[in-house]
């Protein structure tokens, strides 16, 4: 059975082909666009096949499925970034001495070790020890950002779902009906609730 046959959970929702192909992209990289394109959509209506596509309930039922069971539906790929931003949010910065070490204490960092730097800096220091003139190389580096790999995780295991916001008037209606408030900035939810201030008064 294919990958993405073993993903449908015996067709409750009933989704074409492609667009089972594109839950399955989305959950990889949340591009939507690019996950259109290798679902196989018209790569010049990419974008907006996929901002369609994520407005539609059914295919948003399936990626939170999708996203509810990563280990089962996600396939290889996304598992091997999840491993690698689990290596990085989960790093214990004290096995790492700050400053400038010597390039045999580099080498002997592990792999997993290794896989959290983000960038490494090198120099070396000429100097004389006795008649002998001796060259020694130092190496700084400098680790990836641990939050932004445990938002990566919460994205990919959909644990930041967003939470419905809404703003009502003096008559309880919603103001911005039709409007995903949850899709909006701080700075854009602040700017609409000073404009609600005005707009009552």
């Amino acid at each position: 059975m294919s990958t993405l046959g073993k993903m449908k959970d015996n067709n409750e929702i009933k989704l074409t082909n492609k667009q089972e192909r594109f839950c399955y992209e989305y959950c990889i990289d949340f591009n939507a666009t690019q996950a259109a394109i290798r679902a196989g959509y018209n790569p010049t209506a990419a974008y907006a096949t996929g901002y369609e596509n994520l407005k539609k309930p059914q295919i948003k039922k399936r990626i939170e499925e999708m996203q509810a069971n990563l280990a089962r539906t996600s396939g290889i790929s996304a598992l091997r970034v999840l491993k690698e931003h689990e290596k990085l949010a989960f790093s214990n910065a004290a096995r790492f001495r700050s400053g400038w070490i010597t390039l045999k204490e580099f080498e002997s960092l592990s792999d997993d070790d290794k896989a959290c730097i983000q960038e490494v800096s090198t120099k070396t220091i000429k100097r004389t020890i006795g008649d002998e003139p001796v060259e020694e190389e130092f190496v700084k580096i400098k680790l990836y950002d641990k939050q932004k790999s445990l938002d990566s995780i919460s994205k990919m295991l959909g644990f930041d779902a967003p939470v419905k916001q809404e703003i009502t008037g003096k008559d309880g209606k919603n103001l911005f009906e039709g409007i995903d408030l949850s899709k909006l900035s701080q700075e854009e939810l602040t700017l609409y609730y000073n404009l609600l201030k005005k707009a009552n008064g």
